[in-house]
């Protein structure tokens, strides 16, 4: 008997078949939208068909970033997507990604892809962008002679610096020979030199901002040397030089106010920093001055002619004092000396010899001061106020002392 197979293995097998097909894989089918259901999960179910068949297709809750419109019964679309089987149901349907209205679905499709394939070759990378000088004399616009864009970007340039230089490039900004135009005054204006380059144009549809979408424009911006800046359409308008320019605004006034600075602020802000280098050169001049007075006071009371002035002043107290001190000492000195005098006319033996006594010695000189030291016969010698007098013992006579007193 042959293989026998379940629906579940059979169904399996043919999702695996669609999911090898790279076409399937990332594919944009256009067709009118009908059984358009809104769930209440967030997901989209509907079918597209045309005169030849339908389609049932799916837009998941988390896929709806890729949907900018409401769906309705009836509306051409083009859709982008996966095919593949859902297995419990055996039947193919659409995963859908992006939807857009048919009218601009092909520019959409455009655009996407070549804004892919400028980006994998880098220039979109922020290292290749240049910064926008901040003060300006010379600013190039490329846009209409003529609408709003352009009365915008002269009003509010003159109004922020009423000195600048505006040169302006009449370009095409719309239809055929649209891109060229703008190539050519990109070109020009980088050969003239000018300070900053802004592109850009007034809002519209995509078909009206397409020549700003072009491959030539975005090569002719990324290879300019002049920093550019995009301002095209409005403020969720979004084109590939926005990309490739140096800095995008938002809209053609606001390009305005990046490129040129504001000459009124910038002068109010100069003088306010005159105001307060004045003031701080004023407060600096006081607080110096009081430095070198404070320098000037410590000058005086260190300086050598009032150091040498106060020594000598000191010196003259020192001499005074030690003389003050020397006459008192001297005083002192020769007051004792008077009592040392008399003290000393007290006891000298001289004094008491001009007053009738007289010193006697033996042969030795020894003082004699008891009777038991000499003996009968032993020499003397006896001296008075004005001479000696030799004498021989004969006898002596001891003295008996009084006990009583």
């Amino acid at each position: 008997m042959q293989n026998i197979y379940t629906v579940g293995q059979v169904n399996a097998y043919i999702k695996n078949m669609f999911a090898q097909d790279f076409m399937l894989g990332r594919i944009y089918i256009k067709g009118e939208v009908s059984n358009c259901k809104y769930h209440t999960s967030g997901h989209i179910y509907f079918t597209l068909k045309d005169e030849t068949g339908t389609i049932a297709c799916v837009m998941f809750a988390g896929q709806r970033s890729g949907l900018a419109f409401s769906m309705k019964e009836g509306q051409k679309v083009i859709v982008l997507g996966s095919v593949s089987i859902y297995e419990r149901d055996g039947r193919y349907q659409l995963y859908a990604k992006e939807i857009l209205l048919e009218g601009s679905g092909l520019l959409y499709q455009k655009l996407e892809e070549l804004k892919k394939k400028l980006e994998e070759m880098g220039m979109f990378s922020q290292e290749y962008k240049q910064p926008i000088p901040r003060y300006i004399e010379k600013l190039g616009i490329v846009t209409a002679s003529t609408g709003a864009a352009v009365r915008d970007i002269i009003n509010i340039a003159k109004r922020r610096n009423p000195y600048l230089q505006i040169i302006l490039y009449p370009a095409l900004v719309q239809g055929e020979g649209a891109a060229e135009s703008i190539v050519k005054g990109i070109e020009t204006l980088d050969r003239y030199r000018v300070d900053t380059i802004i592109i850009g144009r007034g809002g519209g549809s995509i078909e009206d901002l397409w020549a700003f979408n072009e491959e030539i424009v975005a090569r002719a911006v990324f290879q300019c040397s002049t920093p550019i800046i995009s301002a095209v359409g409005h403020e969720t308008d979004t084109t590939i030089s926005d990309y490739v320019a140096d800095l995008r605004a938002p809209t053609p006034s606001a390009a305005a106010e990046l490129a040129v600075f504001d000459y009124g602020a910038l002068q109010e802000k100069l003088w306010d920093y005159q105001r307060r280098m004045g003031s701080l050169l004023k407060n600096k001049l006081i607080y110096i001055r009081s430095i070198a007075e404070n320098y000037s006071l410590k000058l005086n009371y260190l300086s050598p002619v009032s150091q040498i002035r106060e020594k000598r002043q000191y010196a003259a107290d020192l001499e005074n004092r030690l003389q003050e001190n020397m006459k008192k000492l001297i005083l002192n000195k020769r007051y004792q000396l008077d009592i040392y005098i008399e003290k000393m006319n007290g006891l000298s033996p001289l004094q008491k010899l001009n007053q009738g006594y007289s010193f006697v010695a033996d042969e030795r000189g020894m003082a004699v001061t008891d009777v038991e030291q000499v003996k009968k016969d032993d020499l003397l010698r006896i001296h008075v106020a004005n001479g000696e007098i030799s004498a021989k013992v004969l006898d002596k006579v001891k003295m008996r002392r009084n006990h009583n007193g």
